[in-house]
């Protein structure tokens, strides 16, 4: 169990604060939190913007500022939350708590209040307070990895680094009035790797606990080289869809990281844990990885719009595993059961409908705006589900986790 806060070298305090807000106890309260009410404001805006001509963004544009706040906004607010909840299990040392936790998330916060309107305060400042955020992670977890000397943990900042250079990219194309697609693709691509090299090490590892509870003998296959060869695999088609996505090279290379990631997951074994939905919605939601290389490989042959390819990436593997990890990491450190409730089944219900219907839409233009629509309420409806059951787990109680034990 951590202990009350400490003086590290620098004077930064470090460990759970046992004062002050309950909400800045720890890294994931504030961001799972966060990110799960700018999930609903960004895509409640956006859907105002299309039927009503709401003016977000301003002078950035609608379009630009939905597509950044859902992939530079959202997603990385996700990201923070889980890497400052396990980082510190990784290194063994004190995490980021209390003050210096406040004002990490102050500075996530005013990055999404000037981009709302950027205008207001100059876009060019507007851009410069939201790039600040990316790198700050990069440097805490710098300072952590190396500190406390897991080296293999590296990969980690490289993700960071490219999501850093890729939101960087994203508002200079946005300046320039050009659609930022190969910032956009950087960042899926970042967010993939990072969903492989992660879903690599929990969801084979909670799977082997849930079932060695059950008296089972059957688990999934442990880390080995096939694995690494499989996200090696996957890097590469996410290297060439994002530089050349048209590329016939680019989906032959796909097609093999298709091949590749739907063994790795049979291996898994998914099927097994599926009683038990906070551990089945891992393996869903990882189910889309291979599903978006497939659809990668279909956009090379034109049988899929780009736009149809990223959502499969975004809203189908990236929104439902950071939706399945918010849920579960928040049980697991409120010391609450680690079990699906009805609330948290529904939510995942509507994330995976969210997740097939809006690469749909751009296949059935005739029924575009419906499907639109549709995907939105239910991306909403997922993220609002979450907020109404465990916004009070993030805010209320400071409870011991399961992970602290």
């Amino acid at each position: 169990m951590a202990g009350p806060q400490k003086r590290r070298s620098g004077g930064i305090p470090r460990g759970l604060a046992t004062t002050g807000p309950v909400l800045f106890s720890y890294g994931f309260r504030p961001f799972f939190l966060g990110a799960a009410l700018m999930a609903i404001m960004v895509m409640a805006l956006w859907i105002l913007a299309l039927t009503c001509g709401l003016p977000v963004g301003g002078s950035y544009g609608a379009a630009h500022w939905h597509a950044h706040e859902m992939l530079f906004g959202f997603a990385p607010a996700v990201v923070a939350g889980f890497l400052l909840t396990s980082v510190p299990n990784w290194t063994g040392r004190l995490p980021v708590s209390g003050r210096p936790l406040m004002a990490l998330f102050g500075l996530w916060v005013a990055g999404r209040i000037v981009l709302l309107q950027p205008d207001l305060s100059g876009i060019g400042i507007a851009i410069a307070i939201d790039s600040l955020f990316l790198p700050a992670l990069l440097l805490i977890f710098a300072r952590e990895i190396v500190a406390g000397r897991k080296w293999k943990d590296l990969k980690v900042l490289i993700v960071l680094a490219l999501l850093s250079a890729a939101n960087i990219g994203f508002h200079v194309a946005a300046l320039i009035g050009e659609h930022g697609g190969l910032a956009q693709r950087l960042a899926v691509s970042a967010y993939t790797v990072l969903i492989m090299i992660m879903g690599g090490r929990i969801i084979p590892s909670f799977s082997r606990n849930w079932l060695n509870q059950r008296g089972e003998k059957l688990f999934p296959i442990p880390f080995s080289t096939f694995d690494t060869v499989a996200i090696a695999g996957g890097a590469m088609a996410l290297g060439g869809w994002t530089l050349l996505p048209e590329s016939h090279l680019t989906g032959l290379i796909a097609l093999v990281a298709f091949g590749l990631h739907i063994v790795r997951l049979k291996r898994w074994r998914g099927h097994a844990v599926f009683a038990e939905k906070l551990l089945f919605i891992l393996h869903t939601a990882y189910a889309f990885i291979p599903l978006g290389f497939l659809a990668i490989a279909l956009g090379t042959q034109d049988y899929l719009g780009a736009n149809s390819v990223l959502h499969v990436l975004t809203v189908g593997a990236m929104a439902t595993m950071m939706l399945a990890v918010m849920t579960r990491a928040t049980r697991g450190h409120t010391g609450r059961v680690l079990a699906g409730s009805r609330t948290t089944t529904f939510s995942y219900a509507s994330i995976l409908l969210a997740a097939l219907l809006r690469p749909a839409a751009d296949l059935m233009p005739n029924h575009m705006t419906t499907l639109y629509a549709a995907a939105g309420l239910f991306w909403i409806a997922a993220f609002a589900l979450f907020v109404v059951e465990y916004g009070p787990m993030l805010t209320r109680v400071r409870r011991v986790g399961l992970a602290d034990r």
